[in-house]
């Protein structure tokens, strides 16, 4: 019996050590990437948090620009990753279709509230223009006809909606 427990024991270190071996990095938006590969070429050193025990990052031998990386061979049956996510691309596409109509018909309504008001001031204005009394209602509810001095508050306040909405 003592011989399966000490196999067993034995075993369960040996997993244990492999799950150590892993790399840890921080990638160029500053997330955690865990693997048990090393990172890409393009993670500086300083980059790297933790390496698995034995092992140290390759350095080039020769300075970056003086490296020719050639293409591999791709059979008829691999696919050309492109490293663009396609469903990803067309979703934003989507997104900002949606976001650029959605932006255009609030500047078409807000276009039509301008129309609105521009002729509604200018009747108003047209209405003060022609002299006739005007009579509105005030907070009790009663109608009182406007005085000079109110027709010409009126009359300023009508135009600078004209000036602002009739361009």
């Amino acid at each position: 019996m003592n011989v399966y427990r000490l196999i067993t024991l034995g075993l369960t270190c040996l997993v244990a050590t492999s799950a150590l071996a892993q790399w840890q990095w921080t990638d160029k938006d500053g997330r955690k990437i865990f693997s048990d590969r090393p990172p890409p070429s393009d993670i500086l050193d300083k980059d790297i948090v933790r390496r698995p025990h034995g092992r140290s990052v390759q350095q080039p031998a020769a300075p970056a620009e003086s490296v020719q990386v050639l293409p591999a061979k791709q059979s008829a049956n691999t696919p050309q990753l492109s490293g663009v996510d396609k469903d990803l691309l067309e979703k934003k596409k989507q997104a900002e279709d949606a976001e650029a109509a959605k932006k255009k018909a609030e500047e078409e309504k807000a276009l039509k509230a301008r129309g609105e008001n521009c002729a509604r001031a200018k009747q108003a204005m047209a209405t003060f223009d022609s002299g006739v009394r005007v009579a509105r209602q005030n907070a009790k509810g009663e109608r009182e006809v406007m005085d000079d001095a109110a027709r010409a508050n009126e009359t300023k306040r009508i135009q600078t909606i004209i000036d602002t909405d009739c361009r």
